[in-house]
């Protein structure tokens, strides 16, 4: 799975900088964004096979940003996993019905992480999309 293109959205510096070192170690091509105007702009020319997508961004949230890209024919079979650090009850579920694919809670469990991309890079074997 290295060398897969994964677009990282997330607003919090820290938990940016962590996902990215633990992805770039593994090999793969990170491009990150902090908010969805960033993450749009970036998606002009970077075809990721994965996203990671934080939920709580400022502006305009993860939710509609990933309503937003499913129903767009040049994005709607790009993975997309959910990130957030306040799992309500709920959220899961509304993740889910947003067009969310999986769902990681933060804090991130360093051992587990690198996995859980590789799970879901092979569960959805689509290939990059160019």
């Amino acid at each position: 799975m290295a060398g897969e293109p994964i677009l990282i959205v997330e607003d919090n510096p820290s938990n940016l900088k962590l996902v990215k070192i633990l992805l770039t170690v593994e090999g793969y091509e990170i491009q990150t964004a902090t908010n969805a105007e960033e993450a749009i702009e970036l998606l002009k020319t970077f075809r990721p096979r994965l996203i990671l997508m934080d939920l709580q961004l400022p502006g305009m949230d993860g939710l509609e940003l990933t309503r937003k890209l499913k129903s767009d024919p040049k994005f709607h079979k790009v993975i997309i996993i959910a990130l957030t650090a306040y799992a309500m009850k709920r959220d899961e579920e509304k993740a889910s019905a947003a067009g969310c694919d999986g769902y990681i809670t933060k804090p991130i469990d360093v051992g587990a992480f690198p996995s859980e991309i590789v799970k879901y890079l092979k569960k959805n074997k689509v290939g990059p999309l160019r």
